[in-house]
């Protein structure tokens, strides 16, 4: 059994830290909401006031934030992780986050005596909860070791992507597929309704044919063929467009800053801002097809 500093327990690193807690390990986790610290002593974790106390005791110490300034504050800002945990200790960083500053965040870790991985993870709520999350890891392969057990409490697919940043990458690049293909999907289910050809049928040739991917038999975009998608819970989330948006942006500031040609990505990009901007952030990414339709 390990101690465990947990910091940002919200609607995934709650459940994440839930698993660790159900594999035997002790966590202590920290949040800015007194409701997700209340939710971590449910499941039989313990609450922390603030970053430090989560992390001082730790043997581990697993992150999950929403943005690069923010894993760059609770790391390296005033009573942060790297002033508080103790020399040796094994950090985890499964935000998803700009490559530059997962990077810079795992060089000062190495300056202050700690291994530092980035495992950003593929999944959603659903597999935070039932611990079948992917996780895309960057980092030294030693390190990667010693927190495989940890990612297998979490996770079922542990992918070692190479060096640091490498994860973020991984993530970045696996997303900006998923949402592309989401529209190219959504694209089509609204072709097929204009001449007249019915959503079960088009998904019954095409989830067999050369246009089957995950965006349609997984997490089809229109109601009736795949019982559990979104699109039959009136697109509730799921994975937010808002958080679609921001690996898309994420993808086109590496693209950018590395010099790649995206064109589909940042099409995909301009298209879930305008959903967004269109009072869909918090609906689920894939009810961009009602947005396709012309429809609010």
């Amino acid at each position: 059994m390990a101690s465990i500093g947990f910091v940002g327990l919200g609607n995934m690193g709650g459940p994440m830290a839930a698993n660790l807690i159900s594999a035997g390990h002790a966590v202590t986790g920290f949040d800015l909401s007194q409701a997700a610290r209340d939710r971590l002593k449910e499941v039989g974790g313990t609450p922390a006031d603030n970053v430090a106390e989560a992390v001082y005791r730790a043997d581990v110490v697993v992150t999950m934030l929403p943005a690069g300034k923010h894993v760059r504050a609770v790391y390296t800002g005033p009573d942060g992780i790297l002033e508080n945990a103790r020399p040796g200790t094994l950090l985890i960083d499964s935000s998803t986050i700009d490559v530059d500053s997962a990077r810079a965040v795992a060089h000062a870790a190495a300056e202050a005596g700690m291994a530092m991985i980035d495992a950003p993870v593929s999944g959603g709520v659903g597999g935070a909860t039932a611990g079948t999350l992917t996780f895309m890891v960057g980092g030294e392969a030693e390190a990667f070791e010693r927190a495989r057990p940890f990612l297998q409490a979490m996770g079922k697919t542990i992918v070692h992507a190479g060096g640091s940043g490498t994860g973020q990458a991984a993530k970045i690049c696996n997303n900006m597929i998923l949402g592309i293909s989401m529209i190219a999907v959504s694209e089509a289910f609204v072709l097929a309704e204009r001449l007249g050809l019915d959503a079960q049928k088009l998904f019954d040739i095409s989830s067999t044919a050369s246009g089957q991917c995950w965006s349609l038999t997984t997490y089809c975009p229109v109601p009736g063929p795949v019982p559990s998608s979104p699109a039959n819970r009136d697109y509730q989330p799921g994975f937010a467009a808002q958080m679609m948006l921001k690996d898309l942006k994420l993808a086109q500031e590496a693209a950018q800053s590395s010099g790649a040609s995206t064109p589909l990505g940042a099409q995909a990009s301009t298209l879930y801002n305008l959903f967004c901007n269109a009072g869909n952030a918090d609906v689920d990414f894939s009810g961009i097809v009602r947005f396709l339709r012309g429809q609010s």
